[in-house]
């Protein structure tokens, strides 16, 4: 039933505010600092200590800046830990720029094919307006950036350098958006009137300009390159004339994205069971993006193990919860809003993705873990927020923390159970576009 407030209900909800002078205090310091300053919990730095007891030898961090390109810098820090454990260059940088390129020709391709599939379905309907909604988009998921490198390899950052298009996405995000949209029309119509002769050529026309327009504005990938680094111990190396493939292959052809797994945590979603997500797929006939949703004890498992093996781990999360991005804190406790405002907030996090409270918005790189007698105390973040955030761009994250906002791991799939292997490559059950795990 609809119900309309009357004046006698905002003067009692008034005077319930007024009779309690605490609010009063309260409201001021909130008022002058905003409402997470004001909640802010200064206990926490006193358990997060940043020793761990578990740590991989990294050095400096990346920097996305203003785009959405987490999920393919975390991908490639990974990558650049094994290259730089494996070689003695841990300052080695892979370009991100190159695979930006790659991924929004391969993501325009694999939008007219969607956009063609449902040429039958109404415009409006939700399927065809959430193809709409992701044009142009940034976001991502481990597999795409892996089905990138899988398919046109990698390059060092001085290769192909970022430009001003790719530090801020914003500008071509939208413009090549537009175009996608104003495609889609076009081939909607071509093949609602049977005109299929026309659209292969058409199609080509538009990536073509797709492919122009990326040229545009971020260059061109280079077909070959100079590897040219000195390793920590200073020694020098030139190998000339790679292509891209060539250099994963010969130096990185010991990692088979095919012997990894996603393991999500989504309560909301029933347990033991391979979900796919086809909408986010961005090349066709590539790595589909499959998540393998189990309890939350098995991600932290296989992550520690991961860890104590000397490798990275992928992680997707939520990380604009509880978080401070000037000390590089990720603690449950650490912004008391439920003690600032007198509210409960408390949801269990199957509420959460339910709700969209909850949702995968953000992927950095598990690089060490603290035990005490088997339990966790804490975990070492490497963020690509730069170095000016944190502790030179380094997090340290609480365990509640990761129980609750952790959504995704990657790793080996040697660290799974038997059975978890065998559900791995077991069938998918699918997933719209609009799940809580999209």
């Amino acid at each position: 039933m609809a119900h309309e407030l009357t004046v006698q209900e905002l003067e009692k909800f008034s005077a319930d505010f007024n009779k309690n002078p605490e609010n009063k205090v309260i409201a001021r310091a909130a008022q002058r600092s905003g409402v997470l300053e004001a909640s802010y919990n200064d206990r926490v730095q006193s358990k997060l200590t940043r020793v761990f007891s578990t740590e991989l030898d990294t050095d400096n961090v990346t920097n996305q800046k203003h785009s959405g390109r987490c999920w393919e810098f975390a991908t490639l820090n990974v990558l650049r830990h094994a290259f730089g454990k494996k070689y003695k260059a841990k300052n080695f940088t892979f370009s991100q720029a190159y695979n930006f390129f790659w991924d929004k020709i391969e993501r325009a391709n694999m939008f007219y094919n969607r956009i063609l599939d449902s040429a039958d379905m109404p415009l409006d309907s939700r399927q065809v307006k959430t193809d709409l909604d992701f044009a142009g988009s940034d976001g991502g998921q481990f597999q795409m950036a892996a089905a990138l490198v899988e398919k046109y390899g990698v390059v060092p950052s001085y290769a192909m350098p970022e430009t001003f298009n790719t530090n801020d996405t914003s500008g071509f995000a939208t413009a090549l958006g537009d175009k996608l949209k104003k495609d889609a029309l076009v081939l909607r119509h071509l093949k609602q009137y049977g005109k299929d002769d026309e659209i292969a050529k058409t199609r080509e026309k538009f990536l073509s300009e797709v492919y122009q327009m990326t040229a545009i504005a971020v260059g061109e990938p280079p077909k070959t390159f100079d590897l040219e680094y000195r390793d920590d111990d200073k020694k020098y190396h030139l190998d000339k004339n790679l292509t891209p493939l060539e250099f994963l292959h010969k130096y990185l052809g010991d990692i088979d994205f095919d012997d990894y797994v996603v393991l999500t945590n989504a309560p909301d979603h029933e347990y033991n069971k391979l979900y796919g997500l086809p909408a986010e797929d961005n090349i066709e006939g590539s790595i589909r993006i499959k998540l393998l949703n189990v309890p939350m004890e098995y991600l932290s498992s296989a992550a520690i193990a991961q860890l104590k093996d000397g490798e990275a781990v992928w992680f997707g999360n939520d990380v604009l919860r509880q978080m401070d991005r000037k000390t590089g804190y990720l603690d449950t406790n650490l912004y008391k809003l439920d003690d600032l405002f007198g509210v409960d907030f408390k949801m269990s996090k199957a509420d959460r993705l339910r709700t969209g409270v909850g949702q995968v918005s953000h992927a950095m790189t598990l690089v060490g873990v603290d035990e005490d007698n088997g339990e966790v105390r804490q975990w070492k973040v490497e963020n690509s927020w730069g170095d000016k955030s944190g502790s030179k761009g380094f997090y340290v994250m609480n365990n509640e923390w990761f129980n609750d906002y952790v959504y995704e791991v990657v790793v080996h799939k040697k660290y799974l159970t038997d059975k978890q292997k065998e559900l791995a490559e077991g069938p998918i059950t699918d997933l719209p576009a609009w799940d809580s795990l999209a």
